[in-house]
């Protein structure tokens, strides 16, 4: 060995050395945690999660990491009407392990627990849910219905599985043709009931503004003929004269010549 070799011994003795503590060990990410196991003792430690940042252990043993995070996924499925209709739809689901019980989610499901368990339950509880309704409210009316009867069934089914369900949306609704141009056809004819509805209720309230504006009309022309008495008429004519009479204007005054005896008066202006 030559002098130069001798001299790089040591540092490659260190960088072994290094290397294999850095193997001994397990990054745990941000937004993630740990689940130990010990290969040649007790396997899965039950009862500590191990944190984020670098974790040491012996290389024979393992630590299982688990993203804690809110995850989502989208689910195409095809499902049945309470009718028998296929029915296309969306699924949104938004999920995350329960952080405090990875041990027991490791021992019972593991990592893959969303193609385990989530997707096979999401499938079999929307078809279940679907099925309880008619095509044309599935795709208008009971949207929120199914998905709020979705998530508290997973939520159910989850829970014992230790896998926390944070949400789930509908979306996409896909209707065979025929469904569709019919759901179609029925709310046109129902825009237009209601359309003609609201010209029927106008014209029904214009009748009505009509009517009692008629009404008023006849009670004060029969509140006024109730009080034209003939004395009345006959003093409001002497008035009446009395002021003509009484004006600068050349005029003639013929008395008792009217039906009712009151002047008359002829003048030129």
């Amino acid at each position: 060995m030559s002098a130069n070799q001798k001299k790089l011994l040591p540092l490659m003795l260190v960088l072994v050395m290094l290397t294999g503590l850095v193997g001994c060990g397990t990054q745990v990410p941000s937004g993630h945690r740990g689940v130990f196991y010990y290969k040649f003792g007790d396997g899965t430690e039950m009862g500590k999660i191990y944190p984020e940042g670098f974790n040491w252990h012996l290389p024979w043993n393992n630590i299982f990491v688990y993203k804690v995070q809110l995850e989502e996924r989208k689910e195409d499925l095809t499902v049945l009407s309470s009718d028998g209709a296929s029915i296309g739809l969306e699924v949104s689901i938004w999920f995350r392990p329960e952080a405090a019980r990875l041990d027991s989610l490791q021992v019972t499901v593991g990592p893959n627990y969303y193609n385990v368990a989530i997707a096979p339950a999401l499938r079999g509880v929307a078809r279940s849910v679907v099925g309880q309704y008619k095509p044309e409210e599935i795709y208008s009316t009971k949207r929120e219905a199914i998905a709020n009867g979705i998530l508290t069934e997973l939520q159910g089914m989850m829970k014992a599985k230790f896998i926390s369900i944070e949400n789930v949306i509908t979306r996409n609704v896909r209707l065979p043709a025929r469904i569709s141009e019919a759901i179609n056809a029925k709310l046109a004819a129902d825009q237009e009931q209601q359309k003609m509805e609201f010209v029927l209720l106008k014209e029904k309230s214009e009748a009505e503004r009509k009517r009692i504006e008629a009404k008023g009309i006849a009670d004060f022309q029969k509140i006024v003929s109730a009080g034209l008495t003939p004395s009345l008429l006959k003093w409001k004519g002497i008035e009446a004269t009395e002021k003509l009479a009484s004006s600068p204007n050349a005029k003639i005054v013929v008395i008792g010549s009217a039906k009712d005896g009151l002047p008359i008066i002829l003048g030129n202006q």
